[in-house]
Formats: structure tokens, sequence, C-alpha cells
């Protein structure tokens, strides 16, 4: 397990009058399951990224466990990482992608073939080991980028809008999934619909780069202008109620 923590975070890119991120301050403990949620543009990419190592802040400072980390290249952080433009290997069957990373390590075939059923069925897949990356939806491609992420263990996963090509139930179904059964397990998602994160642990509300509100879902909706407005925009009166 770990706890994150950023302190202080501040971004902003060239030809760009406004900071895209203005002094965050975050900690995400053990075994987190966390939202961000905000409009196009508030930086909520930008803060997955930073985490990451993909991108270096101006100003502030990134800690896992106590350790300052920002300097570190992303493959120094105990971190994984899925973003919406994910790559994968054509040539090779969606068992081969998904035990693609255990195989660069030279984990036994026994294992891999062990760990990769767990992640076909995690991700709702089993059945699928022998097709091909051209033979699935957009829907089941962005599960198998989730499945080859997943299998490389990690304290820290971090999923950046990972399941806008899932229908409304996938999507709830997976995320339920990710909380059962992968406990201890800090993980940091990036959401559009605000029906599928009505149960996680924490959201983060962003808006122009800065906290606009953290909370639950019934929190916010009280306290956060911002998510209310989001949240009325997509849920039924009954579902705010």
């Amino acid at each position: 397990m770990a706890t994150l923590t950023l302190k202080n975070i501040s971004k902003q890119y060239k030809n760009d009058d406004h900071a895209t991120l203005r002094s965050i301050d975050l900690t995400v403990t053990d075994d987190d399951f966390l939202v961000l949620l905000g409009p196009s543009g508030c930086g909520k990419t930008t803060t997955l990224r930073i985490i990451a190592g993909l991108e270096q802040p101006d100003s502030g400072h990134v800690f896992l466990d106590g350790k300052d980390v920002t300097s570190l290249e992303p493959n120094q952080r105990n971190v994984n990482t899925v973003f919406q433009n994910y790559a994968l290997f054509p040539h090779m069957n969606v068992a081969d992608n998904i035990g693609y990373g255990l195989k660069l390590k030279k984990t036994s075939k026994a294992e891999i073939s062990r760990r990769v059923k767990e992640m076909l069925e995690l991700v709702q897949l089993p059945g699928f080991e022998r097709r091909k990356p051209s033979e699935l939806s957009g829907g089941q491609r962005q599960r198998l980028a989730i499945a080859r992420v997943l299998i490389r263990k990690a304290e820290i996963y971090v999923f950046d809008d990972s399941f806008s090509a899932l229908d409304f139930s996938t999507d709830a179904k997976l995320r339920r999934a990710l909380r059962e059964k992968m406990p201890n397990i800090t993980k940091i998602i990036v959401a559009q619909r605000v029906g599928t994160i009505i149960d996680a642990n924490r959201i983060i509300v962003l808006d122009e780069g800065k906290v606009a509100g953290i909370g639950t879902h019934r929190e916010l909706l009280e306290n956060c202008t911002v998510y209310r407005e989001i949240a009325q925009s997509q849920l039924s009166k009954e579902e705010l109620a």
C-alpha cells in the first residue's frame, strides 16, 4: 500500500495565459478509490501525468510514502497508468497483449497463464484470449488495455478517462470489480459520468486548475456548485434525490 501526497503543485504551459494547475494540495491514502471530476480543461489529465512522472510541475512536490519522487522517471515510481489513448500490439492476441509485461520479466508460463486468466475475468473478457485487437469492439479494446496495466502489480493505479468507451453498465461493473478484487491498492480515476462514481470513497472536483470540492457524492451535491451543476446535467431527479 502507498500514500500519495501532492504539495503545492502548479503547472502552466507555454502560450497559455491561464495556469493549468494552481497550488494543488492533495493526499491519497492507502486503499483509496479516488475520482477526479471537472469540466474539460480543468487540469485532470495534467494532475495524473504529474503523479505518473510524465510531466514535471513548475513548482511543488510529489511524495510517495513520504519520499519526494518529483524528479524521478516514471519507471522509478510504483505507479501504473492507463490513458484514454491506449496502444495495443495488433499482431498479438488478447492473452499475449495482457501477459507481455510479465514475459519481459521472465515470469514462468504457468504464472503468466494464471494471471492472464484472472485479468480476463476481472475485465469481463473470458473466452476472448485468442482474438486479435482488430476483432474487438472499442470498449473491449479499452478493457484489454486496462487488463494489460493491471497485471503489472503496483501500489497505485492511475486511469485517465480509461473507461470512456465502455457502456454505462460495464463501466459500473468494472469499477466495482476493481474495488472488490483489488483491495489495499490505491486507485485514481478521471471520470466523466457522475452515475458511475456515486459510491467512490472520495471525489475531487477540479475547476480552472484549482480544487473546487472534495467529498462523497452526497456531500458534493450539497456543498460544491461545480459538482452539483455537472450532476444535474447528467442525472435524473430521482437519482439526485
